[in-house]
């Protein structure tokens, strides 16, 4: 049997528009929330055209599909989604004439969009999760709609017939989870790391950073509560407009102190060129249907927005350096950067607000044209966001050649960091909340 897909009933007047335009074929992604025991699809979004002079002169073959720019577009809506969305899958409107060869090219796209998404994450997927992304192929002519799924864990998978359902106020009720997290995170240099490769090592420092995350203990309301019990057990369920009465929980995050007995502590001694230090305060945020969630999965989509967004917002940094720097930069001098903030914007008829980043000097039109080109939504100014304030990134280099004095007290500090560590008495330090705002680039030629 397959996966049955609640669609947001909008998105089937959205694909009704597109297929009227169509010249021969257009291509988007499909973006939800999974779940075990069904799917919801709560928006749909083009693919924006590389160059608008040659958007009407597309070849009309299938083979022409730039699966590049399909999944680098896959990639930047993911930046915009908070925790608890993702892309589900890709559709395609096309012509009677290419509706034949539409299946394996849209099989093909799911396998390239999951293997780009899969690249930039720091997390992994748990191992009952759910693993089909779904391939939406409607014609223009016959508005005929086929959905089927295939498993991005099985590169041989075959594809499997969906429902594919729509609903009208799908995602008005939708849960909240929300949380500030204090990141204060030193990363180490090494000195063998070629020509100071800061964004590498800051991968590195923030793969385990994620671990500190996923370990951490985290209270609902004040509350500890046990990973299968629904979310709001025990909670009065609201009455009347279901719209206007969205329910939000308050999440605080406590990070470990230091390991169980049962672990051994360990420490190791490396040669460091500098180190990059992390600061700030940010904020995060994770939605969950209302088809009585699980506390698993509502706190397993937070884990994900917090990881994520300060993963995206040093890659979104990296990314403006290289721009305006360019990418040989090969002297290492103390540098501070300002992370680019997070912002908010609601999504009309739903309780879900999507995401972005926004440098300091970014003007308020630039964001506006931002969620236009990437999830073809308008949003007026008074409807931004700002969530939070600033955090930093500081590159701090270390002196080619120590002074005497201080080799000596690093010579006296090595020794007494093996000491305690013969002791068993090196204690971990914590990681706690942490919320801040990026930005979002474009798309280039």
């Amino acid at each position: 049997m397959g996966r049955t897909y609640f669609v947001e009933e909008g998105i089937g007047q959205y694909l009704s528009e597109l297929s009227t335009a169509v010249k021969p074929y257009v291509t988007g992604l499909l973006i939800g929330q999974c779940s075990p025991q069904r799917d919801y699809v709560i928006r749909a979004v083009r693919t924006p055209p590389k160059d608008q002079h040659k958007e009407q002169n597309i070849p009309p073959k299938l083979a022409s599909l730039d699966e590049e720019w399909i999944t680098t577009h896959a990639s930047q809506v993911s930046r915009m989604l908070p925790g608890g969305l993702l892309v589900l899958g890709v559709f395609m409107i096309a012509t009677p004439e290419l509706s034949k060869d539409g299946q394996n090219a849209l099989r093909k796209l799911i396998f390239s969009v999951e293997k780009s998404l899969t690249k930039r994450r720091l997390w992994k997927p748990a191992e009952e999760e759910v693993s089909d992304r779904a391939a939406l192929q409607i014609c223009s002519a016959t508005k005929k709609v086929v959905c089927r799924t295939y498993d991005v864990q099985d590169p041989k998978s075959s594809a499997k017939p969906a429902d594919w359902k729509y609903q009208s106020a799908l995602s008005a009720s939708w849960l909240a989870l929300g949380c500030t997290v204090n990141v204060n995170i030193h990363i180490p240099l090494l000195a063998t790391s070629p020509n100071h490769d800061l964004e590498k090592n800051t991968k590195n420092g923030l793969n385990r950073w994620s671990k500190q995350i996923e370990d951490s203990v985290f209270l609902i309301n004040g509350q500890v509560k046990d990973d299968d019990t629904e979310l709001l057990e025990g909670q009065k369920k609201s009455r009347g407009n279901t719209q206007s009465n969205t329910q939000f929980s308050d999440v605080k995050v406590l990070t470990q102190l230091c390991q169980g007995s049962s672990h051994r502590s360990t420490a190791t001694v490396q040669v460091c060129s500098g180190s990059i230090n992390l600061r700030g305060a940010v904020k995060c945020r994770a939605y969950i249907h209302n088809n009585k969630p699980r506390v698993k999965e509502a706190i397993q989509a937070l884990k994900r927005d917090i990881i994520n967004t300060l993963s995206d917002r040093c890659e979104i940094l990296f990314e403006d350096l290289i721009l305006n720097e360019g990418p040989q930069k090969k002297s290492l001098e103390r540098e501070y950067h300002v992370l680019p903030q997070r912002l908010f914007v609601p999504v009309a008829g739903s309780s879900v607000m999507l995401s972005d980043y926004k440098f300091g000097d970014e003007a308020t039109g630039e964001i506006q044209e931002r969620f236009v080109e990437m999830l073809d939504q308008a949003v007026q100014a008074e409807d931004i966001h700002i969530a939070e304030g600033i955090s930093t990134v500081d590159i701090c280099p270390v002196p080619d050649k120590l002074e005497d004095t201080q080799q000596t007290q690093l010579t006296k500090a090595t020794l007494l960091l093996k000491l305690q560590q013969n002791m068993g008495v090196v204690v971990a330090a914590a990681v706690a909340v942490f919320a801040s705002i990026f930005s979002f680039n474009y798309f280039s030629d």
